[in-house]
């Protein structure tokens, strides 16, 4: 078996990039909440309840919502990452139950990121 260079790498990368964030055909966002120890002492907890109320009062069936461990970044807790189709994903940092219903009314609805809650747009890589 010939070894794997960079460029394949980068182009396998690219190839299943959509299936790894929001499937194609299925759910057109995917939000995640991060729900460490950490997450859960500053409210993500309050948060979760929040967002799936409001997606089931909206009715909103191209949404889905998991959840994490902890990201990392206890000090901006509680968190989220909000996944569009075929967009770079938005970590959402210090959420309180009004940020999440911002957050789905202006991104998830409208398609505007909510710059002030949002600590960065993209993925990590090592690629």
């Amino acid at each position: 078996m010939p070894r794997l260079t960079v460029e394949d790498l980068k182009r396998i990368k690219e190839q299943h990039k959509a299936a790894f964030t929001v499937r194609e055909g299925g759910a057109r966002v995917k939000i995640t909440v991060h729900m460490g120890t950490c997450g859960i002492a500053a409210g993500a907890r309050r948060v979760m309840e929040t967002l799936l109320s409001e997606i089931n009062r909206q009715g909103l069936t191209d949404v889905i919502v998991t959840t994490s461990g902890c990201a990392g970044l206890c000090s901006k807790e509680p968190m989220a990452t909000v996944e569009v189709s075929k967009e770079a994903p938005v970590k959402y940092v210090q959420l309180d139950e009004e940020k999440i219903k911002r957050i789905l009314l202006e991104h998830i609805n409208q398609g505007k990121v909510v710059e002030e809650f949002a600590l960065v747009t993209g993925n990590e890589t090592a690629i």
